[in-house]
């Protein structure tokens, strides 16, 4: 309905009446929020009847606009009023309905969504650095991104030293800004050894990078654990009770032995092999009990280990007459292949969450 004409003296009562009556039907008839939504625009807003009354009011001799706004205004308030219970009754009534549709019935049986598990890297990796940090060492981390420098020059690695290639080393472009992808998690001995005083004892977890083929054995991106003790007075002996204890830990009851090994940042240097977990050494010369696990060995190799060699200590500004060390190192992958059996370390970054399940209880 049009409003009043805007030239009109006066407002008439019953034409406002029929506004609100008119506004009042609607706003009973509407079944839902849009629908009231439109009544609202409708009869409500700027351009409805009752607000272009309101309007016409200031056109009115000015003796006859009080009783005039007085009228519009209750009009107005009676259609708000409206407006406002109508959308509670409609909102409550939408929610029962949303809240009906959405129920469950918690009696039927459900197909349960599948979770995530904790990779058996991530797990082996904590569980070895709790055994370092329950003697008191301290786990560090540093970048992947290294400088050449720290990677090599600083742990004694010569210029000529074949891991420094392109073939075994991943240089970031342009090698001449001497920036790798780091080979080892040695280098953040080294940060260690330059920032902190000593003693020092730290285990620094991490990825490492190599130029590797991807198939069962290698990965060109995999993962290790190396330690570090400088402090006076250490020696090998030190080294072999901390690696047996290691070992303990991980595999049981287990043996350990070194064999004379080269690094070029430790003297003397050696390879750490573990006691055959399967057999136990029983394989050995007995062709009718062979043994896949050590090859009738006896003996896997586990890491590599040494005392620390003193131009790495010089290198770091460390007086090697006054302070000795050991460093170890050894690959979290092949530790979990050991003491799960897993075949393939293609497995370890497939992304496949069952793998995970199947050997995350015994890396814990």
């Amino acid at each position: 309905m049009a409003g009043p004409d805007s030239t009109s003296e006066s407002l008439d009562p019953e034409q406002i009446e029929r506004m609100v009556d008119d506004a009042l039907g609607a706003i009973a008839a509407a079944a839902d929020s849009a629908q009231l939504k439109a009544v609202r625009q409708t009869h409500a807003a700027d351009r409805s009847p009752l607000a272009l009354a309101n309007h016409s009011i200031g056109s009115m001799p000015k003796e006859r606009r009080k009783d005039a706004g007085r009228l519009i205004g209750r009009a107005r308030g009676r259609v708000n009023e409206a407006l406002a219970a109508r959308a509670a009754e409609l909102e409550a009534a939408e929610l029962a309905a949303r809240l009906e549709a959405e129920r469950v019935d918690v009696t039927l049986p459900v197909v349960e969504h599948p979770v995530g598990a904790e990779h058996p890297l991530t797990a082996l990796i904590n569980r070895m650095c709790d055994v370092f940090v329950a003697m008191g060492w301290e786990v560090v981390e540093g970048p992947e991104l290294e400088a050449e420098w720290l990677n090599f020059d600083a742990l004694n690695f010569t210029p000529d030293h074949p891991a420094r290639f392109m073939s075994d080393t991943l240089f970031v472009d342009p090698p001449s800004g001497h920036t790798i992808m780091r080979t080892q998690t040695s280098p953040v001995q080294v940060r260690t050894l330059l920032d902190r005083a000593l003693p020092v004892y730290v285990v620094s977890p991490g990825k490492v990078f190599r130029a590797d083929e991807y198939d069962a054995t290698h990965l060109p991106v995999f993962h290790q654990l190396e330690g570090l003790a400088v402090d006076r007075g250490i020696t090998m002996g030190d080294l072999k009770g901390t690696l047996d204890h290691l070992a303990k830990a991980m595999f049981g009851d287990i043996r350990t032995r070194l064999r004379p090994h080269y690094f070029p940042f430790t003297e003397p240097s050696a390879e750490v092999d573990l006691e055959c977990f399967v057999c136990h050494g029983s394989s050995v010369g007995d062709p009718e009990r062979p043994c896949r696990a050590c090859r009738s060995e006896g003996w896997i190799e586990w890491g590599g280990c040494g005392v620390v060699n003193p131009r790495v200590l010089v290198a770091a500004g460390i007086d090697p007459n006054v302070y000795s060390g050991f460093a170890f190192g050894m690959g979290v992958d092949r530790t979990v292949m050991f003491r799960n059996n897993a075949p393939d370390l293609r497995d370890f970054v497939e992304g496949d969450v069952r793998f995970s399940r199947s050997l995350v209880g015994g890396a814990r």
